[in-house]
C-alpha cells in the first residue's frame, strides 16, 4: 500500500505553506534524509527530508502551489513491489486542498479530505510519517503517547514498531461526530470589507497588490498586539559624541580584522547589559503568568522586501562587541535571502528597532508578543544642548522611544531599564568592563 508524504509543519506556528520547488520527480528512488523539497513558510524557504524510503510513485501538489495545509498530502511513496501504475487502480486517501496555483503550475490532483491528525495530551498536532500512522493503527498504538525521533520530532516507522498497544482509545479515534462539530465563528472584520474598499475607488486607476504569506502574518500579529497589549510609551535623548568618538577608536584597532562596528552593535550592547541590571523587565508575557529569563536575547528588527524579520542574538550579554556586529551581518545578510531557522527569529524578551538610518528623528515602534519591551531609535542629530557648565554647546543627540507591555513592566521599571541604556551608551567604556 502506497505511503503518502505530507505537508510538513517545519515550525511550531505553520498551518500552511507554499510548495516552493521539487527536488525529485516521479521514478526517483529516494532514502530517508534525502532532500525532496523547498517549502515557503510565512517567513523563510526551508529544505524538507524523506522520512521513509521507497520510489516517489506521484506528485500531488505542483510546484508553486500556495495555502497548501500542514498534514495535507502531497506526494506519494510506492512501496515494494508496487509500481505506479497501481495508483490509478487503488482509491486514494486523500489529496491536497484546492489550493491557489500559479498560472503557469498544472493543478494538483484531487481526492477525499485527509482525516483529522491526532493530537497530543496538551491539545497539540502529533506529527508522524503516514507508515507509523499505518502501523500504529494496526496495532492500537496511541501516537500521543510516543516520542518520535525524525525531523522535528516527527514519529517515523522505527518509532512505532516496538511501541506496545495503548490500553486508551487514541484521541485520533474520536467519534466523527466529534470531528464534525461546528467550528467557532470568525472574528468581526476590523475595518471595511475588501469589496467596500474596492467600490471607494472604482474609476480610479489602481495596481491591486497581492498578501503574501509574511504580509498576512505581520498585518495579523501587529493587529493583535495593538488590540491587546496594553503599550505605554517612555522617551529619551542620547548624546552620542562621547560613543561615536569611542567607535571610531575600536574601528581603527579593528581595521586590520576586517572588523567594522556599527553604532546599533553599540545598541544592542548596551540594552543586552540592561536587562542584567534590571533583571525583573527581562520578562516575557506568557497568558496568566510573566516569564523572567536568566539571558539577555536580543531581537533585532531587519527590514526585507515585503515584509520583516527580527532575528535573535541570544546570550548578547556574553558576547563582544565584535561578535554581536559579525553575528548581526550574518542573520541580517540571511533574513533578507529568507534563509533563517525559525529558532533564529523566535523568542527573546526584548527587540530593537532603529530606523535611523532612514533619517528618522523619532517614532513609536509596535510590541511584538510575547516581548516585554521594544526600543525604537531614531537618527543622531546635532543639536544645539545646554553643557554642564550652562554653556550652550552642540552634541550630536539621538531619540529613542521604549514601547513597554504594561502587564509585565510597571512604569518606574520601565525608567529604569530605559536609563541603564542610555547610561551604557553615555558611558560606552563601562560596556567593556
Amino acid at each position: 500500500m502506497a505511503t503518502e508524504i505530507l505537508m510538513p509543519a517545519l515550525s511550531p506556528t505553520m498551518e500552511e505553506g507554499t510548495l516552493a520547488k521539487w527536488l525529485v520527480k516521479e521514478g526517483d528512488t529516494v532514502s530517508a534524509g534525502d532532500l525532496l523539497a523547498e517549502i515557503e513558510t510565512d517567513k523563510a524557504t526551508m529544505e524538507f527530508e524523506a522520512v521513509d524510503e521507497g520510489v516517489i510513485g506521484k506528485l500531488l501538489v505542483a510546484e508553486g502551489t500556495e495555502g497548501v495545509k500542514v498534514n495535507t498530502p502531497i506526494a506519494v511513496i510506492l512501496d515494494e513491489g508496487e509500481s505506479a501504475a497501481d495508483l490509478s487502480s487503488a482509491p486514494a486517501k486523500a489529496a491536497a486542498p484546492a489550493a491557489k496555483v500559479a498560472e503557469s503550475a498544472p493543478q494538483a490532483a484531487s481526492a477525499a479530505p485527509a482525516p483529522a491528525a491526532p493530537k497530543s495530551a496538551d491539545g497539540g498536532r502529533v506529527f508522524a510519517s503516514p507508515l507509523a500512522r499505518r502501523i500504529a493503527a494496526d496495532k492500537g498504538i496511541d501516537l500521543a503517547a510516543i516520542s518520535g525521533s525524525g525531523p522535528h520530532g516527527r514519529i517515523v516507522k522505527a518509532d512505532v514498531e516496538g511501541a506496545k498497544p495503548s490500553t486508551a482509545p487514541s484521541q485520533a479515534a474520536a467519534p466523527a461526530a466529534a470531528a464534525k462539530a461546528p467550528a467557532p465563528a470568525a472574528a468581526a472584520p476590523s475595518g471595511p470589507s475588501s469589496d467596500a474598499v474596492m467600490a471607494m475607488y472604482q474609476g480610479r486607476a489602481y495596481e491591486e497588490v497581492k498578501l503574501d504569506g509574511m504580509r498576512k502574518t505581520i498585518a495579523a500579529r501587529l493587529t493583535e498586539a495593538k488590540q491587546t497589549v496594553p503599550h505605554f510609551y517612555l522617551r529619551r535623548e542620547i548624546r552620542l559624541d562621547a560613543l561615536m568618538k569611542f567607535r571610531g577608536e575600536l574601528n581603527a584597532q579593528l581595521e586590520s580584522r576586517g572588523v567594522k562596528l556599527s553604532i546599533n552593535d553599540f545598541i544592542i550592547k548596551a540594552c543586552a547589559l540592561a536587562l542584567q541590571a534590571v533583571p525583573d523587565a527581562n520578562a516575557v508575557w506568557a497568558g496568566d503568568k510573566v516569564l523572567r529569563l536568566k539571558p539577555s536575547d536580543v531581537a533585532v528588527a531587519v527590514a526585507i522586501e515585503g515584509g520583516l524579520f527580527t532575528p535573535v542574538l541570544r546570550d548578547a550579554e556574553m558576547k563582544s562587541l565584535s561578535a554581536l556586529s559579525s553575528e548581526m551581518k550574518d542573520l541580517a545578510k540571511r533574513a533578507r535571502d529568507r534563509k533563517l531557522a525559525p529558532q533564529e527569529y523566535q523568542g527573546g524578551t526584548f527587540a530593537i528597532s532603529n530606523l535611523g538610518m532612514f533619517g528618522i528623528e523619532n517614532f513609536d515602534a509596535v510590541i511584538n508578543p510575547p516581548h516585554g519591551a521594544i526600543l525604537a531609535v531614531g537618527a543622531g542629530l546635532k543639536k544645539p544642548v545646554v553643557g554642564r557648565d550652562g554653556e550652550l554647546t552642540v552634541a550630536t543627540v539621538m531619540s529613542v522611544t521604549l514601547s513597554v507591555d504594561h502587564r509585565v513592566i510597571d512604569g518606574a521599571l520601565g525608567a529604569q531599564l530605559l536609563e541603564q541604556i542610555v547610561g551604557n551608551l553615555e558611558n560606552p567604556m563601562v560596556m567593556l568592563a
